[in-house]
Formats: structure tokens, C-alpha cells, sequence
């Protein structure tokens, strides 16, 4: 399998007054192309500042991140961005849509970020949003939303999609809907996909997961033969 993202040693440190809090602890993985990865930990446990340091948002203390050939751990602002545009789509817990653009507005603002984006009005049929199109985000429910923000994050056509707690903030069914929708995309278009939840039972549907605790990779299991959503009894 061919390794698409790699760490070594990885730290972060923030600094709040006089202490240090350290954020990562020597971390180092590596995520294959193609593979649906679920990063797995208690707040506060380093997941949310691992999945920056992978999608190139922040910057390294030490230590080596890489995606295929580029050393993020070595690149400045501008090659962060221009990373992340090519080659990242994001999904977070509260959506991040734009209020005054309509549904298909918002999707089809993301493939001018990419130069080989899908179609939006494609996307948004996939996930059950064609009749909302031209509607405002205002109008729509939270999973309704969401929707919207992973077709948005699709139309990119990105090689990696990273997500937040995209279902932190949606009640449980629409949850597994959503979860649903995202392990369809990624047996589709073969996407490699990085996860971060509190919620141990989304594990199930992992090809592996990354067990974090105060700041540091404690273990990383694998599983042979991943659940689809559906069949976990949530």
C-alpha cells in the first residue's frame, strides 16, 4: 500500500503565560492511500491538533510530517495554502457555510479551488440535496447542512478528506446517515478519509484506528473487516 501521509516524532507546544502545554508527545504513523483512518481520544487529547498538522493548518514544533513528497513540517505559509488547496478538503463539526450563497452556490464555490473539481449539482444529488439547491442555509436542517458541507469538501476533488466531529453536533440518526454518506464516498471514489470523534463506536467502521491520549498515539488498532454504519448497533 502506498503511504500518502507520514509522521515522525511529530510535538506541538502552545505556550499560555509561563507554561508549556504539550499538545503532541513524539507521534509518528503513517496513513495510506486510500484507507479510512478514525482518530480516536478524549478532549483534550491531541486528536483536533493532529488533524491540522495533517490538512497543513498548523505549523510543527518538531519533528516530521510529510504528505507523499512534501515536507510540511519544512514548508512556510504560502506552501501551506497552496497544499491544502490542492490536495485537502475539510469537514467540520458546525458546517462553516456561507449564509449568502445558496446551497449549490456554496458547493460549486469550492472547485474553483481545484483544477480538477467534480460537478456540484452531481454531489449534491448524491447526498440527497437536489431539491434544496436553490435555498439558503438558513432553510436547512443541521444533517441538512452538513450535507452540504461534504459535498462542498468533495467538489474539490481532494486526495484527502478530514473531518472534525462532523456528527458531534447532529443527533444520532442524522449522525449515522452522515457517517453513512461519507463510508459511500470513500468506497466510491477511493478517497483516503481521517476521522476525529469521541465516539468509540465509530470505530467500527474504520480500517484502523488511532487511539489518542494526552497528546500521545497510544495505539493503533486495525480492523479486518470494517463495519458499515448501519450494521452498528449504535
Amino acid at each position: 500500500m502506498n503511504v500518502i501521509v507520514k509522521a515522525r516524532n511529530l510535538c506541538k507546544d502552545y505556550q499560555l503565560g509561563e507554561i508549556t502545554v504539550h499538545a503532541l508527545k513524539s507521534v509518528s504513523f503513517e496513513i495510506y492511500q486510500g484507507e479510512f483512518v478514525v482518530i480516536l481520544g478524549p478532549s483534550g487529547s491531541g486528536k483536533s491538533t493532529m488533524l491540522n498538522m495533517i490538512g497543513g493548518i498548523e505549523n510543527v514544533s518538531s519533528g516530521e510530517i510529510c504528505y507523499q513528497d512534501n515536507e510540511l513540517h519544512k514548508a512556510d505559509s504560502k506552501a501551506l495554502t497552496l497544499f491544502r488547496r490542492k490536495h485537502v478538503g475539510f469537514i467540520f463539526q458546525f458546517y462553516n457555510l456561507m449564509q449568502g450563497l445558496t446551497v449549490l452556490e456554496n458547493v460549486d464555490l469550492a472547485s474553483e479551488l481545484s483544477e480538477n473539481p467534480l460537478d456540484a449539482m452531481m454531489l449534491l444529488q448524491q447526498v440527497g440535496l437536489s431539491d434544496r439547491v436553490n435555498h439558503f442555509p438558513n432553510k436547512l436542517s443541521g444533517g441538512q447542512q452538513q450535507r452540504v458541507s461534504i459535498a462542498r469538501a468533495l467538489c474539490k476533488n481532494p486526495d484527502l478528506l478530514l473531518g472534525d466531529e462532523p456528527t458531534g453536533a447532529l443527533d444520532s440518526e442524522t449522525g449515522v446517515q452522515i457517517l453513512s454518506l461519507l463510508s459511500e464516498f470513500h468506497n466510491s471514489y477511493k478517497k483516503t478519509i481521517v476521522l476525529i470523534t469521541h465516539n468509540e463506536k465509530i470505530a467500527h467502521i474504520a480500517d484502523r484506528v488511532f487511539y489518542f491520549k494526552d497528546g500521545s498515539l497510544e495505539r493503533i488498532q486495525v480492523n479486518d473487516n470494517p463495519l458499515k454504519p448501519e450494521e452498528v448497533d449504535w
